[in-house]
C-alpha cells in the first residue's frame, strides 16, 4: 500500500467529517475519547468514532490504521468497512461524499449506501448531541428502588439509553446505536413496519438459544399493545428489543418490522442487566430531558392524587372513589364503569376496617393525543408483606386525571 496520501483526498475527508467533530473531540462535556483505553477494551462504536475524530483533525494516516484494525477485528461492521474504503480511496483520489463506492457498485445498492450514510450521521450526532449532565427523560416521574434499570429510546436519533436506578435516582450508564422500523416510528396497525411510541415494560427475557439466528444474542419482549394502545385501536404484537444476525454487526437505522435492534454485544449487556416486569421502556420520537429537580413538583402532585385514591379505597367512600374513574373505564373483563362499580363494591365490602398500603410505586407519564399516566404498585392490606401488583392507566379528561384501566399484573 502506498505511503503517499494525496492532500485533495485528505482535505475533502476532513471537510466531510469536519471541524465540528474536532470541536466535539476537544469538548470536556463529552465522554473521553476511545484512544484513552486500549483498542481491545473499547467498543466497536467508540473505535469508529475515534476514526472520525482523527479524520476531523486531518490525521488520515492514523485514521486509516485505526479503521484497518477495526475491520479486521469486526469484519461484519459494514459502516466501518465503508469508512475504511473511503480512507483507502482518499489516498489516490479526492472523494465527494461519505461512502464513495465505485459507480458500478454504488448503482447496485444505492439504498444500502444511503442507509449506511444515515447510520454514520446518527452515530456522529450521538457524539455531538449529548444529553444534559444528570438529566433524565421527562417520562420517568417516579421509580421505586426495586426498579433497578430503565430504558429510553430516541427514535429520531436511533439511540437507546440505559439508566441505573440508585439511592440518588436515575443515572445514565450507557447509550447505544439502535435500529427501528423501516417506515419509522408511531405504530398504529399490524404490519405497518413502524416502531410504537409510548411507555412499555419488558415482559420476559429470551436467550439466543431459544430463537433463530435472526434475533442474534436474544430478545426482550415489550407489552405492546398496552392498554392505552388498545384504547386507541392500535393493533400488532411481537415488539421486542433484540439483536442482529451473526453475519452483521448492526442493522441500518430504519430496517426492522417494528422492533428495536441493537448489536449483539450491546443487546447481551441488556440481557444480563435488566429485569423483566419491573424495567420500563420509553420509546419517543424525541426525548425531552429534564433535571431531576424539575420533575419534583409534578411527582408530588401525582403522588397526592394517588394518595387520594388510596384513602377513598380505605374509607369505602364509593362516591369519592368512583370520582377517580373515567366514564369510559373498561378492560380486564369489565365492559364499562357500571360493572366496575360492582367490582369495587365487592372489594370494599371485604376490606372494611383494613389498612391499605401502596408499595414500590412507579409513575411514568406519556403525552400522545393527550396526557397519559401509567402507575404500577404493590397493594398490601393489614401489614402484609406481599400482595397483588396492580397497574393503572390514567388519562386527562376536561383537565382532570381519570383512571380508564386498572388490573392485576402479578
Amino acid at each position: 500500500m502506498s505511503k503517499v496520501v494525496r492532500r485533495g483526498g485528505t482535505t475533502m475527508l476532513t471537510r466531510l467529517f469536519g471541524t465540528s467533530l474536532l470541536a466535539c473531540a476537544l469538548s470536556s462535556a463529552l465522554p473521553a475519547p476511545a484512544c484513552a483505553a486500549s483498542e481491545s477494551k473499547a467498543s466497536p462504536e467508540s473505535r469508529l468514532i475515534e476514526v472520525y475524530k482523527l479524520i476531523g483533525a486531518g490525521n488520515s494516516r492514523a485514521a486509516l490504521q485505526r479503521a484497518e484494525s477495526l475491520v479486521q477485528d469486526v469484519p461484519t461492521f459494514q459502516l466501518a468497512q465503508l469508512v475504511y474504503g473511503d480512507l483507502l480511496l482518499a489516498q489516490t483520489n479526492p472523494i465527494s461524499a461519505m461512502g464513495s463506492a465505485p459507480p458500478g457498485l454504488a448503482a447496485r445498492a444505492p439504498q444500502k449506501l444511503d442507509q449506511l450514510r444515515m447510520e454514520a450521521r446518527r452515530r456522529l450526532a450521538a457524539l455531538q448531541e449529548r444529553p444534559p449532565a444528570n438529566a433524565v427523560p421527562a417520562q420517568f416521574v417516579q421509580l421505586p428502588q426495586t426498579t433497578h434499570h430503565a430504558i429510553a429510546v430516541d427514535a429520531s436519533r436511533s439511540r437507546l439509553y440505559l439508566f441505573e436506578n440508585g439511592p440518588s435516582g436515575l443515572k445514565l450508564i450507557s447509550d447505544h446505536y439502535a435500529s427501528i422500523g423501516r417506515l419509522g416510528a408511531d405504530k398504529s396497525v399490524q404490519g405497518d413496519q413502524r416502531t410504537p411510541l409510548g411507555v412499555y415494560y419488558i415482559t420476559s427475557r429470551l436467550e439466543g438459544k431459544q430463537l433463530t439466528d435472526f434475533y442474534g444474542s436474544g430478545a426482550l419482549p415489550l407489552n405492546y399493545p398496552n392498554e392505552y394502545d388498545r384504547r386507541l385501536g392500535r393493533t400488532g404484537h411481537g415488539i421486542w428489543l433484540h439483536g442482529v444476525p451473526s453475519d452483521s454487526f448492526a442493522r441500518s437505522p430504519n430496517s426492522t418490522d417494528g422492533c428495536v435492534a441493537l448489536s449483539n454485544p450491546e443487546l447481551q449487556g441488556l440481557l444480563e442487566r435488566v429485569e423483566p416486569r419491573t424495567t420500563p421502556v420509553v420509546i419517543a420520537k424525541n426525548l425531552d430531558w429534564v433535571a431531576p429537580q424539575q420533575s419534583q413538583p409534578q411527582q408530588r402532585s401525582l403522588h397526592n392524587l394517588l394518595e387520594g385514591w388510596r384513602v377513598a379505597r380505605v374509607t369505602g367512600d364509593m362516591a369519592r372513589l368512583l370520582s377517580f374513574y373515567s366514564e369510559a373505564f373498561a378492560g380486564n373483563g369489565v365492559k364499562d364503569l357500571g360493572q366496575w362499580r360492582q367490582t369495587l363494591q365487592r372489594e370494599n365490602a371485604g376490606q372494611r376496617n383494613k389498612s391499605l398500603e401502596l408499595k414500590d410505586v412507579a409513575i411514568l407519564k406519556w403525552q400522545d393525543r393527550g396526557d397519559v399516566m401509567v402507575v404500577t404498585f404493590g397493594e398490601l392490606t393489614n401489614g402484609q408483606r406481599n400482595g397483588p401488583i396492580k397497574r393503572q392507566y390514567w388519562g386527562k379528561e376536561n383537565g382532570l386525571w381519570k383512571i380508564f384501566y386498572e388490573g392485576v399484573i402479578g
